[in-house]
């Protein structure tokens, strides 16, 4: 029979998932009133344009709905999947609303301007009904006669019992926020991940700098990993090594004196001759796993999965072997994910996904436990980034608080 604790865990995660729900939700209401006053601005000065009048005013209401929707990207990044800007709009008026770019962020204006102000509204109205009935037996003394009802007005309240029965209703708007908030929060963000997506006529330009960006984190990644093999080196077989020299100095000048003493320090000098070999075997496996290369990507996993604290299983189907690069890469990826799976997220059981979807090989590292994981957390989660732009693959990260948490990459296969 599962404990109590293992029975509460759903319910925990569901109200942290409510809670982080709201915070999205309250967000988005601030780019929704962005969005509205812009709308309101630009009808009329549509209207002016037609007549000739509002043309001078028109490029600075582009720019400022280019500004806003850059704002709705900037939030939705923060929550899930990045949300890559296509850069500001053409600076002749014809050309940017000729720019399908432009267009779809005025589509995305009048759609939250409406439905994500009206959802922000609605989430933030639950949110404070809740706080307000089930405080309500606080308060309710306090009011003037005739204004002490609960948040529907449905009664007015006299007495400590009719407060306490306010309060019952202040749960029951507990359980509304649980159910409706999370997928209020995913409504009110699909326009903007729909529509300020960067379409497939984004500007060279922006491929131009992500090939770039893409290029400074393969030379970052590799700069780190010589420090990382550098610093293996220093710290462990060079210290190592000293001490071996070290010893066969001491037991060339016991040979003189004592040889059991001599033969004793003998023994210590060949121990850690022994640790310095298996530090370095431990840097050189680092490099490139030798398990890679004496049998098959799913074999190395299914070992790191053997060796990892949490329960679990690999789910892979991947025809063929693939270029080293990537195999390798793939390797480093599960086993920081699944490192840090072990060390902070109190999970119970792990998933890792692998499959091959046309060109790209595609990587999920899942897991049941308390979620909240962040990148700048010192989780190795960029560096996990960085490995993965080296290859201009997309690395997504999806960990709400409460769990679960999902990791997923995709690499082109380099075949």
């Amino acid at each position: 029979m599962p404990s109590a604790d293992a029975q509460a865990r759903p319910w925990v995660a569901r109200a942290r998932a409510a809670l982080d729900a709201l915070e999205h939700i309250v967000n988005g209401l601030g780019t929704s009133v962005l969005a509205l006053v812009t709308l309101v601005l630009l009808i009329p000065v549509t209207a002016l344009c037609l007549i000739g009048v509002g043309l001078p005013l028109a490029p600075l209401l582009v720019r400022m709905v280019h500004t806003v929707a850059d704002r709705e990207r900037a939030r939705l990044t923060r929550w899930g999947p990045d949300v890559i800007s296509p850069g500001p709009p053409p600076a002749r008026l014809a050309d940017a609303l000729r720019h399908r770019g432009t267009q779809r962020e005025i589509a995305w204006v009048a759609l939250h301007a409406i439905a994500g102000f009206a959802l922000g509204a609605l989430g933030l109205t639950i949110a404070l009904d809740t706080v307000r009935d089930g405080l309500f037996p606080l308060y309710w003394y306090l009011l003037p006669d005739g204004e002490a009802v609960p948040s529907l007005g449905l009664w007015v309240v006299h007495d400590v019992p009719g407060a306490f029965a306010v309060a019952l209703l202040g749960v029951g708007w507990v359980f509304v926020s649980v159910a409706l908030l999370p997928g209020m929060a995913r409504l009110q963000a699909l326009p903007g991940r729909r529509l300020l997506q960067p379409g497939p006529d984004t500007d060279l330009a922006l491929r131009i700098a992500h090939l770039t960006a893409t290029r400074a984190a393969a030379l970052d990644a590799h700069t780190t990993e010589l420090r990382r093999i550098e610093r293996s080196l220093h710290d462990g077989t060079q210290n190592r090594l000293v001490g071996v020299n070290v010893l066969l100095g001491a037991a060339r000048r016991a040979l003189t004196r004592d040889v059991a003493e001599a033969d004793a320090i003998l023994g210590r000098a060949q121990d850690a001759a022994e640790s310095a070999l298996a530090d370095l075997r431990a840097v050189v496996r680092s490099i490139l796993p030798p398990v890679l290369a004496e049998g098959s990507l799913v074999g190395a996993l299914t070992t790191l999965a053997a060796n990892c604290p949490v329960e679990t299983r690999i789910d892979a189907d991947l025809p063929g072997r693939y270029a080293s690069s990537v195999e390798a890469s793939v390797y480093f990826i599960v086993a920081e994910g699944l490192t840090n799976i072990a060390k902070h997220s109190g999970a119970e059981h792990a998933l890792v996904t692998l499959a091959r979807r046309e060109d790209l090989l595609r990587v999920e590292i899942a897991d049941d436990g308390r979620g909240g994981a962040a990148e700048h957390g010192g989780t190795g989660l960029g560096g996990i980034r960085r490995r993965v732009e080296a290859h201009d693959g997309t690395f997504t990260l999806a960990s709400p608080a409460g769990g679960p948490t999902t990791l997923m990459v995709s690499l082109p296969c380099g075949l």
